[in-house]
């Protein structure tokens, strides 16, 4: 007996029907029953690899500083081209996903990390800096399609009771992809003492793992195949074309203007990294230290995320009063942080790199605690981002209206990197770059003060996530229906 595998009728719950299908497709490898490849949870595991592979092995080599060079001006102009096509990509990218499909889109984006990869490769041996320009602004194009194939997967396969956990799930395999990543240039130059650029291995190896992961996503499964649990089908998510989105984040601003308050916060929100990677990293540790004090960076931010999310996430506290708490914690630990940085930005100075930089090594007898400062930064930067995409997701229900918070956000925090990397590439201070850092930071943080208290509430829904009265009207009588029917039902 054959069973049909067409998927059922969109928006219908057959859930006898899927179950079968669901559960009888898996495979058992040593006694544990994986999922069926065409279900959500294992499209979510191949796209969390992809991305893995790709964007996760990026931070790696961005971690090492510089790109893995001496001079820091090369990887710094290509980033203030990365970042600024990706802020001009991502308002088109949607309408190309919609024409090419998420295979493809997917796979061209991780092609974008593998050819900068491939250009600092080539710079070890040509000097060849054009090519490592036109690399980044190419990987902006590529990351902002990307990014949307991997935003429109997260939510439309997973059924509603299951998004939660999957992109958590998600989150923790794309950040490994940093700390994995990291044991390549640590095992492939731990031999090194100087303070030279990273040996070719290093960046052949990144090459080839990115390479794996553009190809890994022509085996993402499309929506119209996937097997959920409950037997529904997968709608389909339609992103606007670019004149609608354009118009659409105009009538955000005018219909929330108080998201504009959170601007600078956002605009923070990648700043930091061009101090804490090409300066201070940069500045003080050789070659072996760098790679050393990567690995560890990549996990105090997987510790920093999960810790703060956690609290964030507590039902012991109301909405409101994690929103408070959090924004002290999160004051507290910026101002200790970065002050706690300011005896090593006073002893740094460009004029001094590279001749007469410390360049401490692992076995130093200071190496630790400079680690620790830097393991800090990483720690900050998580709770910074995890907060941010926490009081986004507090200030409304509505995806729509999300969405365009979202885009805000990685659009002004990639228009804000491309400032702050051009400011390297033209070699400010030290000073300045630590300056506006910790500056920023307190800026967004004071100024987001009126949003959190004002509009972050207790409740999960408010009338902000209704459209028109008439539309509240039908959601509260059908409420009213649903509990007559309930207690009809105790009776």
């Amino acid at each position: 007996m054959t069973t049909n595998t067409t998927p059922p009728v969109e928006g219908v719950a057959e859930r006898h029907h899927g179950d079968i299908l669901y559960h009888g497709k898996g495979i058992k490898i040593l006694g544990i029953q994986l999922p069926p490849w065409r279900s959500p949870l294992a499209q979510v595991i191949l796209i969390g690899f992809v991305c893995f592979l790709c964007p996760g092995m990026f931070n790696a080599l961005s971690g090492l500083g510089a790109g893995g060079q001496v001079d820091s001006a090369v990887q710094a102009n290509a980033s203030v081209a990365l970042y600024t096509t990706f802020a001009l990509v991502g308002f088109t990218a949607g309408t190309v996903l919609n024409y090419f499909g998420a295979q493809a889109t997917l796979a061209f984006g991780g092609l974008g990390y593998a050819i900068y990869s491939a250009s600092f490769l080539c710079y070890n041996h040509t000097k060849n800096e054009g090519f490592v320009l036109f690399a980044g602004a190419f990987l902006g194009v590529c990351a902002g399609f990307l990014w949307c194939a991997q935003g429109t997967v997260m939510m439309s396969y997973p059924t509603e009771s299951e998004k939660g956990r999957f992109i958590g799930l998600f989150w923790a395999i794309f950040n490994m992809g940093g700390v994995i990543g990291s044991c390549i240039p640590i095992a492939t130059n731990w031999n090194s003492e100087d303070d030279g650029s990273v040996n070719d291995g290093t960046y052949v190896g990144f090459l080839a793992l990115m390479l794996c992961g553009a190809v890994l996503a022509f085996f993402l499964v499309p929506p119209e195949k996937i097997i959920r649990k409950d037997g529904t089908r997968v709608q389909r998510v339609r992103h606007p074309s670019m004149k609608r989105e354009i118009y659409g984040l105009w009538e955000t601003i005018k219909t929330d203007t108080y998201i504009l308050l959170l601007f600078p916060f956002f605009w923070a929100s990648n700043w930091f990294y061009t101090y804490q990677q090409n300066c201070y990293q940069l500045f003080y540790f050789n070659l072996r230290g760098r790679t050393f004090t990567n690995l560890w960076y990549w996990l105090a931010q997987i510790l920093g995320a999960l810790a703060f999310g956690f609290f964030l996430d507590s039902q012991r506290i109301g909405r409101r009063k994690r929103a408070i708490y959090g924004w002290v914690i999160l004051f507290v630990a910026v101002s200790t942080i970065w002050g706690g940085g300011l005896k090593p930005l006073i002893a740094s100075s460009r004029d001094k790199y590279p001749d007469d930089a410390p360049a401490i090594d692992v076995f130093d007898k200071d190496f630790t605690w400079y680690l620790i400062l830097y393991m800090a930064y990483g720690f900050q930067d998580a709770m910074w981002q995890t907060y941010a995409y926490w009081m986004m997701g507090a200030l409304s229900n509505e995806p729509r209206k999300l969405a365009y918070f979202a885009g805000f956000y990685k659009g002004i925090q990639s228009a804000g990197a491309a400032v702050v990397w051009r400011l390297d590439g033209v070699k400010y201070s030290y000073a300045t770059l630590f300056g506006s850092s910790w500056g920023l930071c307190g800026a967004g943080m004071l100024l987001a003060v009126p949003v959190i208290w004002r509009r972050i509430k207790d409740t999960e829904l408010t009338e902000d996530d209704f459209v028109t009265l008439a539309e509240k009207d039908i959601v509260m009588s059908g409420l009213k229906q649903v509990e007559s029917g309930h207690k009809d039902g105790v009776r």
